[in-house]
């Protein structure tokens, strides 16, 4: 049996939310993530809105539709001094100080959107 060809990157996340113009606005305030002009026009007809950090790292694609009782969580994975940032960043927009979890090898910090779709802050650089 031959070897799968090699992965490039994740591409784009599919995230159902249950109104689009609500989780525009947050993931813009919580993540830093902004509308992909140039894929714009997905969007109609109940196509994903394209969402992207501004390094073109992590594409989120907001699709209306009613929740998953189970979604996946997406883990980012930032460097130490990032890790920091983010939990401070996200105690802000959350309203809470978030749990850190430590997995030995990495630390982890988990949270979820107004819908309920889980996400995962991550780093292996722990002392």
């Amino acid at each position: 049996m031959s070897r799968p060809p090699a992965l490039q990157a994740i591409d784009h996340v599919h995230v159902h939310v249950r109104d689009r113009t609500a989780a525009e606005a947050w993931y813009a305030q919580a993540l830093g993530l902004r509308r992909l002009p140039e894929l714009a026009h997905w969007a109609a007809d109940g196509g994903p809105l394209t969402l992207s950090d501004p390094a073109g790292v992590l594409h989120l694609a907001l699709f209306e539709r009613p929740v998953q009782p189970h979604p996946a969580t997406l883990a980012l994975r930032v460097d130490a001094a990032g890790f920091a940032a983010w939990r401070a960043h996200l105690a802000e927009v959350l309203g809470q100080q978030l749990k850190v979890v430590d997995h030995r090898e990495s630390i982890s910090v988990y949270f979820a959107d107004p819908d309920g779709n889980p996400f995962e802050i991550t780093t292996y650089e722990v002392a």
